[in-house]
């Protein structure tokens, strides 16, 4: 029967290798071990007891003393930073276990309270903040689950098109024309009130919203109610009361009421 062949520990470059070499080094820390990551004492010891299915309200401990020092010799041997805390955890733990294994008469023994008492309520209270915890840590955080989205809603005033002077006195010089085509030579004296006129005009926008430049003159009056009305309507417009507006150059000029400003 023959030899069975030693199995390789390695492959170089598809070599096998059989066995390590003499003058290999391999560095201490080339093995890291990753323990589960506590808290603190208290996170360890409640680890420990839910691990082990032992109840809480009567802690056997010996077993749990135990654990508890074998993880800190752990911690010790791989260099790891140890808390002053857990050490005083683990003092408190063997000062119960000896005052528990001590024997003591009945009538003491009945009269003194549990040495397990201050443990058992310290780790109650940690499981419960721990739950809470959990809970709140289970809540949408901005973030993490959820990412808020910022719209940006820009409302540009409303620019209306400038009104060219050179259109307004073309549109003036058509209506000034327009007027003496149908002059009839009466002579009447007539008060003629630019804020008169400002109203008649303000309240024939309110009937029409939108009127055409010419439609608010009148040629058959004369040439001095064209006048008093082109200032009422320059007026009213100084005042912010009325937008003339046109398209572009040489369109129609329109004149409507302004919009009130917004708060």
């Amino acid at each position: 029967m023959s030899e069975t062949a030693a199995l390789p520990v390695a492959r170089i470059y598809g070599e096998p290798l059989v066995e390590l070499p003499s003058d290999l080094y391999i560095p201490p820390d080339a093995l890291e071990v990753m323990l589960e990551a506590f808290q603190g004492p208290l996170d360890l010891l409640l680890y420990l007891i839910r691990k082990q299915n032992l109840d809480i309200l009567d802690i056997a401990m010996a077993p749990l003393t135990r654990q508890y020092l074998e993880y800190v010799d752990i911690m010790r041997t791989r260099n790891l930073e140890l808390a002053a805390e857990y050490l005083v955890m683990a003092a408190m733990l063997m000062e119960i276990k000896s005052r528990m294994l001590l024997p003591r008469p009945p009538a003491v023994q009945a009269e003194e309270e549990d040495p397990r008492a201050e443990l058992v309520r310290r780790l109650l209270e940690y499981e419960q903040m721990k739950q809470a915890a959990h809970r709140l840590d289970a809540l949408p955080q901005s973030g993490r689950d959820v990412f808020p989205i910022g719209v940006f809603i820009e409302r540009a005033a409303e620019r209306l098109p400038e009104v060219r002077t050179a259109d307004l006195v073309e549109a003036w010089r058509a209506l000034l024309y327009r007027a003496r085509l149908s002059a009839h030579h009466h002579i009447t004296r007539e008060e003629l009130s630019v804020r008169a006129h400002m109203s008649l005009v303000l309240r024939r926008l309110q009937e029409h919203r939108v009127l055409e430049f010419a439609e608010l003159f009148d040629p058959a009056r004369g040439v001095a109610v064209l006048v008093v009305t082109l200032l009422a309507l320059l007026e009213l417009a100084r005042e912010s009361l009325i937008d003339i507006t046109q398209s572009e150059s040489y369109a129609p000029i329109y004149v409507r009421l302004a919009r009130p400003a917004a708060h």
